[in-house]
């Protein structure tokens, strides 16, 4: 518990709870210190260390070309692992040292006392000694890479001493294992920073605020494979396709003598490319609406002291131990607190639910999850990805396969506990009950998945998997409930409208796909809204107020453009009624598409459409605004946080939010004191590839390779970006032979 003055009774009451804290003790040092302490740097007379690093280096060679990305190629495995995380330092080291400190639970150490319950919640599962031991156990061939990993990131610093960590001066090779997937937001996160405040702490929790006003992005991404039967070429296609926040991932390709090839975005930090393709087979991984994370609630009994819990007929002991964060004061000094944390047999003890305490359990395999994250990337065929798939480290993740084999596939996360049915698992359980256990693993064989179906495509927008590929789908009343949790989407709608007009694909109708122009949230939407206005009385007040706006809806096709005046009205028109949906579809049981048709009033929607007109007449001075001046992508610092203003250049994006179907993905927030909307999320990296004899790719990324305002490739992809032209991909030596920009060595 976190505290600096508490009355002498509460601790008491604290105590009788079990819930118990140290108070916090200040550093003697300012945080500052830490720029260099420890750290090795090219000057100093070269250490053993040193001469391993520039051994290593001389084994790698780094070829920019002319957008910026790197090409990487080492003797091994190893070696290249060195030199893509080198490469990825250059071009923003920053975001690399935030995604480790947050993940190894001391972004407080940077960003103070608001990162504080973000902290302790990463400490629930990650500790010093824990990761040491996981490496220990590791394979040979992992630590090689965990060493190389290190090597280049301790390199890098060294090399280049105007680069001062917040707190990371030194990595080791251990560290990599509190990062061991690559998807925007892993499980833990679903655990409540609030309800582990109240559980721990005596007083709210320190938030710190962005003051946009906004709704939150859909988190996800699409991915569609199209098999040989449906290629114009009769080659497999795949579309590669994130949404997450902007500047997420790096673009790179990275080869080794030892045979490694493949290209792709890797999450800013790790050393294998998340979603991507090598010359034989390529995958997209999109979040899944599996349950792969559960709830249990337990009666807590203090006996003297002694805390247990009720499981079966009997009790189990609560096991308890304390854990120390360190914070960042304003003033720059660092301040230690401690926390008495508790655990089930479920996993850590996280929130309060009345009386109960409830534990949180979730996939913790770090070795096993950074394992198949790399061998995967090293697969030829769909077997050797299945052989990487069988360590069972993916909760999260579905997976849209293609290969140069002709095989397509839809495959489900791995890790999947078996549950007992009859239980509602999206909901918290009843710990206290044996029958709610998890019972061991699914097999892969009992996991919803479709390969190289007759249909000839398979895809996924983070929806449910019984749509995956037509007629041939998974059917759902075969798999228990707990196999998906979200349901249908309008991406999902759009993706299948795209896929069944039995048309032939190449690499260029598939971008066209990518960024189709069909809204078909709105298609249901929107005349509902008309038919609203159409029964109202003639002489109703919103009725006569709103007949032009009616009649610009009414003549809208539904498409997203950036001309488009209604497209504006329909989004902040939607954007007003989203949160009222949701919370409607919470207690019903449904999507917040349909809550938003059916279950909001049609005088609550004829009330929403004239507060969004009112509006855009208070913002810009009249009622049709086009998209494009609105909907806006501006990149003007490096900066992980980007500020935004009305004021300074921006460029038009035509796409809206996925919220609404787009394929195409942009999402975008009014920042405070400003009244256009600036995006912040959606399409990242998107790439379409080809597999045959010889693999061809196309791809783009949102902004630019380099998080620098002072490189070219700051912002010079952004055009091709907001209009979907993509760039080729230079993946082999004569794509690349006279686009190449620099060559030379990590330190050179």
């Amino acid at each position: 518990m976190h505290r600096r003055l508490f009355p002498i009774l509460a601790l008491a009451m604290a105590f009788a709870l079990g819930v118990q804290a140290a108070a916090a003790t200040t550093a003697t040092a300012p945080a500052t210190a830490t720029a260099t302490a420890g750290r090795l740097t090219a000057s100093a007379t070269p250490s053993k260390e040193m001469l391993r690093w520039r051994e290593t280096a001389r084994r790698v060679t780094i070829v920019r070309d002319d957008w910026g990305i790197a090409h990487i190629r080492g003797k091994t495995d190893a070696d290249a692992v060195f030199g893509m995380i080198y490469a990825q330092a250059e071009d923003d080291f920053a975001r690399i040292e935030t995604n480790y400190l947050t993940a190894l639970g001391r972004l407080a150490e940077a960003e103070g006392e608001a990162a504080l319950m973000q902290d302790l919640r990463a400490r629930l599962y990650v500790d010093t000694e824990t990761l040491k031991a996981h490496y220990g156990r590791s394979p040979p061939w992992l630590r090689k890479l965990m060493d190389a990993w290190a090597d280049g990131l301790n390199y890098y610093l060294a090399m280049n001493p105007q680069v001062r960590p917040k707190v990371l001066t030194r990595f080791e090779p251990w560290m990599a294992l509190s990062f061991s997937e690559g998807s925007i937001g892993g499980d833990i996160e679903r655990i409540s920073l609030d309800d582990l405040a109240a559980l721990y702490s005596d007083r709210p929790r320190v938030i710190a605020r962005s003051g946009d006003a906004g709704l939150e992005e859909p988190r996800g991404s699409n991915g569609i494979a199209v098999g040989p039967s449906r290629s114009a070429g009769g080659r497999p296609l795949l579309l590669i396709n994130p949404h997450t926040s902007f500047y997420f991932r790096a673009e790179q390709h990275v080869a080794s003598d030892a045979g490694m090839n493949v290209y792709g975005a890797a999450t800013w930090g790790q050393f294998f490319i998340y979603q991507g393709f090598n010359s034989r087979l390529g995958w997209m991984h999109t979040s899944s609406g599996v349950d792969s994370v559960d709830e249990f609630a337990v009666q807590v009994i203090n006996r003297g002291g002694r805390l247990t819990y009720r499981y079966g007929a009997a009790e189990r002991p609560v096991q308890s131990r304390t854990i120390a964060v360190d914070w960042r004061t304003p003033q720059g000094a660092m301040v230690r607190s401690t926390f008495r944390v508790h655990f089930t047999h479920h996993g850590p003890v996280v929130r309060r639910e009345g009386e109960r305490w409830v534990a949180f359990a979730m996939m913790n395999r770090p070795v096993e999850a950074l394992s198949q994250s790399f061998l995967r990337t090293r697969a030829r065929n769909f077997d050797e990805f299945m052989k990487a798939a069988a360590l069972i480290g993916n909760a999260s993740n579905n997976t849209v396969y293609a290969d140069a084999d002709g095989v397509i596939a839809y495959l489900h996360p791995q890790f999947v506990p078996r549950r007992d049915d009859r239980f509602d698992y999206t909901r918290t359980v009843d710990g206290s009950d044996p029958a709610t256990d998890w019972k061991g693993m699914h097999d892969l064989s009992e996991l919803p998945s479709v390969k190289s179906p007759r249909v000839g495509w398979v895809y996924n927008t983070n929806d449910w998997p019984w749509t995956a590929a037509g007629g041939e789908s998974p059917r759902r009343e075969a798999y228990p409930r707990y196999m998906d949790t979200v349901g249908p989407n309008p991406r999902g709608t759009n993706a299948v409208q795209l896929l069944e007009t039995g048309q032939s694909f190449t690499l260029d109708s598939l971008v066209q796909g990518a960024f189709n122009t069909r809204l078909p949230a709105f298609d249901v939407l929107v005349p509902g809204l008309v038919a609203a206005w159409d029964a109202a009385p003639g002489a109703d007040v919103l009725r006569v107020r709103l007949a032009e706006e009616i009649r610009l809806l009414r003549a809208w096709d539904r498409r997203w453009s950036g001309q488009s005046e209604a497209l504006t009205l329909a989004v902040f028109w939607g954007d007003l009624l989203w949160p009222e949906a949701e919370a409607l579809a919470r207690d019903a049981g449904v999507t917040t598409w349909e809550a938003m048709a059916s279950r909001i009033s049609p005088r609550r929607k004829l009330e929403a459409l004239a507060q969004a007109s009112d509006r855009l007449q208070s913002d810009f001075g009249t009622r049709r605004v086009p998209w494009g001046e609105v909907n806006r992508f501006q990149r003007r610092t490096g900066e992980i946080v980007q500020a935004f203003s009305d004021a300074a250049p921006s460029l038009a994006a035509p796409f809206p939010s996925a919220r609404w179907g787009a394929l195409a993905s942009f999402g975008a927030r009014r920042p405070e004191g400003q009244k256009r909307l600036y995006g912040t999320s959606g399409n990242s990296f998107v790439a379409v590839v080809e597999f045959g004899p010889r693999v061809r790719a196309r791809a783009v990324t949102a902004g630019g390779a380099s998080s620098s305002p002072l490189s070219k490739h700051f912002i010079d992809q952004a055009p091709r970006y907001l209009s979907g032209d993509l760039r080729p991909v230079y993946f082999w030596p004569d794509e690349l032979k006279g686009r190449v920009v620099r060559t030379y060595r990590p330190g050179q």
